[in-house]
């Protein structure tokens, strides 16, 4: 046999090596350090995270608004917990039987709130809702006088008597000595008629008084000018009540706010938004 032969033989027969067997403390090395690698990550996240966090405002716990709003929104819900719509919608200084006597369709409103029954102090305000039946929003205010006794109900006035009409009357005539406002809508008469006679209650000139005038519809026609004299229910109730320009000093009956104010009314007062005046004193 030869050498090759031989060689090729005892290369068939010997035993493959056997792995060499891992001591027990190598094995222990390699788990420590894996259990150290998985703890840095783990450190690592969490510093992330606490980073994070802290950049961040912290989470409000309660979302509710604070307490003064709950309590006046509360204050609107009745005691199955179902909102409670503003009686007066959005109204101030009269009685809900007042308000009741609102039409529905109105969109423009004039209030004048007197400071007491015999008082001829008021406050006149311009209020304004989206839709008829809708709740109203204040636009403006004025100080206003009115009759230098006060108030009287409309069926209880009497020609003279010094009084204001309480109560809610529609406005849909305008008038003056002066042309009418740009952007003016309600019908309009220009009429040098528009001029106050003699003096007022406490001796104060009249003067400009009626450069602009809207007539109030309590006893007279609508549809007309304010200077119609005609009084449907009788002369005895008196009439020819309007809003017009203050001058400084209490009416016979009428209702005067400052002369920028009576332009700002006319420039507003829309026919189409069915505008009314609410007047009396306080509470009315």
């Amino acid at each position: 046999m030869s050498k090759h032969r031989r060689a090729r033989s005892r290369s068939r027969t010997r035993t493959p090596a056997r792995p060499r067997k891992t001591s027990g403390t190598s094995r222990r090395v390699a788990l420590a350090a894996t259990l150290g690698l998985v703890t840095f990550a783990a450190g690592w996240v969490y510093a992330l995270d606490q980073k994070a966090a802290g950049s961040a405002p912290p989470a409000r716990a309660d979302h509710r608004p604070p307490a003064a709003d709950r309590a006046a929104r509360d204050a609107h819900r009745d005691a199955r917990g179902d909102a409670v719509r503003d009686p007066l919608q959005g109204l101030s200084g009269i009685s809900e039987q007042t308000r009741a006597q609102i039409p529905a369709e109105s969109r423009q409103l004039i209030l004048v709130t007197g400071q007491a029954p015999d008082s001829s102090e008021a406050t006149a305000t311009l209020y304004t809702r989206p839709a008829a039946g809708s709740d109203w929003a204040r636009a403006e205010s004025w100080p206003a006088r009115n009759g230098a006794k006060g108030w009287s109900t409309a069926a209880e006035r009497t020609y003279g008597d010094l009084t204001s009409p309480q109560g809610v009357f529609a406005l849909t005539d305008a008038g003056g000595l002066l042309a009418p406002p740009p952007g003016t809508r309600l019908p309009y008469d220009k009429d040098r008629a528009f001029v106050a006679s003699g003096r007022g209650v406490n001796g104060e000139s009249l003067a400009g008084s009626f450069d602009y005038v809207v007539a109030i519809d309590f006893n007279r026609r609508p549809g007309r000018s304010p200077l119609d004299p005609v009084k449907p229910q009788g002369e005895e109730r008196g009439g020819n009540i309007w809003l017009h320009v203050d001058h400084d000093g209490p009416s016979q009956g009428c209702v005067g706010i400052p002369k920028e104010a009576m332009k700002k009314v006319l420039e507003t007062l829309d026919p189409a938004a069915k505008p009314v005046i609410v007047m009396g004193p306080e509470g009315f």
